[in-house]
């Protein structure tokens, strides 16, 4: 067939250039919502009178032939693009009426609403795997709210704390996650269509219609920046890369505590790989590559930045290539919400050892250092220096040393001012460390179970707002499909 565009030029482009200007793998992406852009666009021209119903009818027939035939059909690698190549077999099917569909519209505002429905519909299923991620992470916590392990600073053992307070600060970094993923969803689903090239059109159309049958919130208004930004791909791939952090820190830490010297966990067989060599070798691969996928997310993420730094307004073909990169970072971040959600799910969490680990590294001396305060009265600074010269000594303290340091220090006994042997055990109390910190956001037992609760409540209100934009987008659709069936 005669390429439908290229009137103005005098040679088929060359074989190379085609290839270099490809852009396969996003069309075959934005096939589907290119075809439901095509359908609303079609319906509108109609109400607009622009079109005749009989016009109408034929065309929406044949995009619903196309559609059901699938990618393969319009043979989108003999075309610039996706969309030249279901307008070229849209004519093919139905001759000269077919080239009426174009009318009132450009590629520039048509992809450019395309992406923004596949990204819509990307955003929509990662804000549902986020609450999967954060249920599995909340469910384990509620298992595990008196189980007690060292916590980390500096990989150094710090204070002790417990394994449903270490779970639910992952859960809490994936609900800001889930927020900033909302707040990108809500600048995704505007609607450029009808911008067309970047001027608008002299047709009567009407952009809020169009925005309606597609299930936009709103418009994007200036016609000009409609086609040319591109700012809502550059703050989901930051969303993205913020959420890759968090999975490559947990990952990260889960790949610690798989390891010997750890033994805190261990990864289900369906989560790890072997040694072609070494066959007692159980590996974190799972884990290593979310860790390094957060790495290709970063580079995902510059590249589009770099693309668009200085391109002028409005379109540039430039843009073409936020895309595919778009697209990788999508696939990726959803992959790998999907997994970590599984390896939680399934790993053994061996919390004799977690427990057994406390007994390293002096890990109350914050305890002692706050009891001294509260016991005597002397300056925190006083007990952190007291404290720190006991921690020298790899024994268990007691009181007799306690006020041989003091006396050097401050020139008095603590035990002359209040502090007795049963106070000191008390302090070094494990159990007791933890209970003691049960103000708002602390590790006690009590207070996680208040947060897992707390949390589950936030889940089910992120799960109601996330079915209210899949609803409000179904119903949207759900018309528009009446009226396809209805030959508008």
């Amino acid at each position: 067939m005669k390429d439908i565009l290229r009137s103005r030029l005098t040679s088929k482009m060359d074989e190379r250039v085609a290839k270099f200007t490809s852009s396969l793998e996003v069309d075959q992406w934005i096939f589907k919502t290119d075809l439901l852009v095509d359908k609303a666009h079609v319906i509108m021209l109609y109400e607009q009178g622009i079109i005749q119903k009989g016009d109408c009818y034929v065309i929406l027939k044949a995009l619903d032939t196309i559609e059901k035939s699938g990618v393969a059909y319009v043979n989108i690698s003999e075309h610039e693009d996706v969309h030249i190549a279901i307008e070229s077999k849209l004519i093919e099917l139905v001759g000269d009426v077919g080239g009426r569909m174009h009318s009132g519209r450009s590629r520039n505002d048509e992809v450019a609403t395309c992406i923004r429905i596949a990204v819509r519909d990307e955003l929509l299923g990662l804000l549902g795997e986020i609450i999967g991620l954060r249920k599995t992470l909340l469910n384990l916590a509620g298992k595990h709210t008196k189980t007690i392990m060292p916590g980390f600073t500096h990989l150094q053992h710090a204070q002790p704390t417990t394994f449903a307070h270490h779970l639910i600060a992952y859960a809490d970094a994936f609900e800001r996650d889930f927020d900033r993923l909302v707040d990108a969803y809500a600048r995704v689903n505007l609607c450029p269509l009808g911008a067309a090239a970047l001027a608008s059109t002299g047709f009567p159309i009407n952009r809020e219609r169009t925005a309606q049958l597609l299930g936009f919130d709103d418009l994007i208004e200036n016609s000009m920046d409609a086609v040319s930004t591109r700012d809502f791909a550059i703050e989901c791939m930051s969303a993205f890369a913020n959420t890759m952090v968090d999975l490559s820190r947990i990952a990260e830490e889960f790949i610690l505590w798989d390891t010997s010297e750890f033994d805190f966990i261990e990864l289900d067989d369906r989560y790890a790989s072997t040694s072609s060599i070494m066959p007692q070798k159980k590996n974190p691969d799972v884990l290593e590559l979310i860790r390094a996928k957060t790495g290709s997310i970063y580079g995902e993420l510059m590249s589009a930045l770099a693309i668009c730094k200085a391109l002028p307004y409005s379109y540039n073909i430039d843009l073409q290539e936020v895309s595919p990169h778009l697209l990788k970072a999508i696939k990726i971040t959803r992959n790998s919400v999907c997994v970590m959600a599984g390896v939680v799910d399934t790993m053994q969490v061996k919390s004799d050892v977690m427990t057994a680990a406390t007994a390293v590294g002096f890990i109350t001396a914050t305890e002692l250092s706050d009891t001294m305060v509260r016991v005597t009265g002397i300056p925190f600074r006083t007990a952190h220096r007291i404290v720190g010269e006991l921690a020298r000594d790899k024994e268990k303290p007691v009181l007799e040393q306690i006020d041989t340091i003091a006396k050097k220090i401050i020139g008095k006994r603590l035990s002359d001012m209040g502090l007795t042997r049963e106070i000191i055990d008390k302090a070094l109390d494990i159990e007791q460390n933890i209970r003691v910190r049960s103000i708002r956001g602390g590790p006690s037992p009590d207070e996680c179970e208040r947060m897992v609760q707390e949390r589950g409540k936030s889940i089910a209100s992120d799960t109601d707002l996330l079915q209210q934009k899949t609803n409000k987008i179904n119903v949207a659709l759900e018309q528009l499909n009446a009226l396809v069936r209805s030959g508008a």
